[in-house]
């Protein structure tokens, strides 16, 4: 068991964190201020440094390396934003990799290069309005019709709504219940029949769009099948994989956070010297390392024990309920360390505590990553319905 990285690792992980430290901190900072995506020629040098589609094959357009390699890039960018990191998130560990791992060549041939290169972006379609947590209570319908699949529905919540380019929509695809019936299905956003709702509002996630989906007689070819009715459970398999993802950028948060707080205590003076020197501070910065290596550790388990494939769900599940429960105490202690500079908007801290706290909600919530890991330790799944 071997807890260092390689050389090669290494020099990644240094380039990923001179990239985005030399070149994209004002583009992260103008992203936050007018809540805007990553711009079209931002993504296109990530695709030119190899950083999208890190962990895809050769074959079809990606570097061909690990998933650990992928996680400590999307760290280094989460370190200054996590909507910096979005582009990448969904190229290595998001929906890319459902489609790389399950649907046929002709879809893979058609998405897997464009997203490499830049020219794209895939994001997952999951949740309803009546089913989040439920995600196999689905009521978003895919039938074969003519040797055409005909998509109704409605999507909420989907990060990357109305402004990726394709979307994996998990969806219902026969008549047999619960996860038997789900299947999904890749939409492009230019097709007929697909519309938008208005851009969400959130808390935090500022660069990162959300909005509802709608698909009204949607149809796609058959080519466009990732699973059929019954490949429930190969989704949740790849989605362990962006559980990791999620992970890692509640870990860019945290980890950016700390080497903040620890620059600016270092800095700051009070009564005549830095506030490193007092006990309390020293004891604050104690916690928050422990609890970011901590998570870092996890992470990497999960990601190194899945090798070139997909991580298991007891795994990926402690992984992120840890790191999402984590990033929020150490983005408040650093906030808390930064006093009133940690609130204004003038700094970034308090953009991280705003973030910290939405992927602890987003890719299923801390309290339903509980349930996983319980279910995966007991051997059977926990039916959480209500029953007269």
């Amino acid at each position: 068991m071997d807890f260092s990285l390689s050389e090669e690792q290494r020099a990644l992980q240094e380039t990923a964190r001179r990239f985005v430290g030399e070149q994209l901190v004002d583009v992260a900072r103008e992203m936050e201020e007018t809540d805007s995506a990553v711009p079209a020629d931002v993504r296109k040098r990530m695709a030119e440094m190899g950083f999208l589609g890190i962990n895809v094959s050769e074959e079809y357009g990606g570097i061909g390396l690990g998933n650990l390699e992928a996680i400590l890039v999307i760290e280094e960018f989460a370190k200054i934003s996590t909507a910096l990191a979005f582009p990448i998130f969904e190229s290595c560990v998001g929906p890319v990799k459902a489609i790389e791992h399950f649907a046929n060549e002709d879809l893979r041939q058609r998405v897997l290069p464009a997203v490499c290169r830049g020219d794209v972006m895939v994001a997952v379609s999951m949740s309803e309005p009546q089913a989040g947590s439920a995600l196999t209570d689905l009521t978003t319908r895919a039938d074969v019709r003519n040797d055409k699949i005909v998509l109704n529905g409605q999507k909420r919540w989907c990060s990357g709504g109305g402004h990726s380019d394709g979307y994996v929509v998990y969806c219902r695809m026969s008549d047999d219940p619960g996860s038997k019936g789900v299947g999904a299905v890749f939409v492009e956003k230019d097709t007929p029949g697909l519309s938008f709702g208005k851009r969400e509002q959130l808390m935090g996630f500022r660069g990162v769009p959300s909005a509802d989906i709608f698909f009204d007689s949607v149809e796609l070819p058959l080519e466009n099948q990732i699973v059929p009715a019954g490949g429930f459970r190969q989704l949740m398999e790849a989605f362990d994989l962006e559980r990791c993802g999620n992970s890692t950028m509640s870990l860019g948060l945290a980890a950016g956070a700390l080497e903040s707080a620890l620059e600016y205590v270092e800095e700051r003076q009070q009564f005549g010297k830095p506030i490193v020197e007092f006990q309390a501070v020293q004891m604050k910065l104690a916690e928050m390392a422990m609890r970011v290596e901590a998570s870092r550790l996890l992470i990497y388990r999960a990601v190194a024990n899945a090798s070139e494939g997909l991580p298991s769900v007891f795994e990926s599940s402690v992984a992120k309920c840890f790191a999402n429960e984590i990033t929020r105490e150490v983005c408040g202690t650093a906030l808390q360390l930064f006093g009133a500079y940690g609130y204004s908007k003038e700094f970034p801290m308090e953009q991280r505590f705003r973030d910290a706290w939405g992927w602890g909600i987003a890719g299923g919530t801390i309290d339903i990553q509980k349930i996983n890991i319980a279910s995966a330790m007991v051997g059977r799944r926990f039916n959480q319905r209500w029953t007269a």
